[in-house]
């Protein structure tokens, strides 16, 4: 069953990571696209939607990191998946929502 709490490690990583832009959007009572918008993922929802999908995003990565397995940040094995869970999500949401918000600009030198 190891194999099956380092999926859930790297799925709560992904998990934790998509709740930040939500929860600190809402949070700052500002629109944010969520899965709830029309068309999902690209229309904006509510502040309150989105601290509500924010939250469930952090209840999953918890139930995924903390109650599957016996995950321990001090060891690599463990945090290496958790880690590529957060890397990943993080930069597919850079590369997503950087459409709508300026963030996949050339970068000038």
């Amino acid at each position: 069953m190891e194999w099956l709490s380092l999926v859930s490690y790297f799925f709560g990583g992904a998990f934790l990571t998509n709740a930040l832009p939500h929860l600190v959007s809402g949070v700052m009572g500002k629109p944010f696209q969520s899965p709830f918008a029309k068309p999902p993922g690209q229309g904006l929802s509510s502040s309150t939607v989105n601290v509500f999908w924010g939250f469930l995003n952090i209840v999953a990565g918890y139930i995924l990191v903390c109650r599957v397995g016996d995950f321990d940040l001090r060891t690599t094995g463990d945090v290496i998946p958790f880690g590529l869970g957060i890397l990943l999500i993080g930069l597919l949401s850079a590369r997503l929502f950087g459409r709508f918000h300026g963030g996949n600009a050339p970068e000038h030198s």
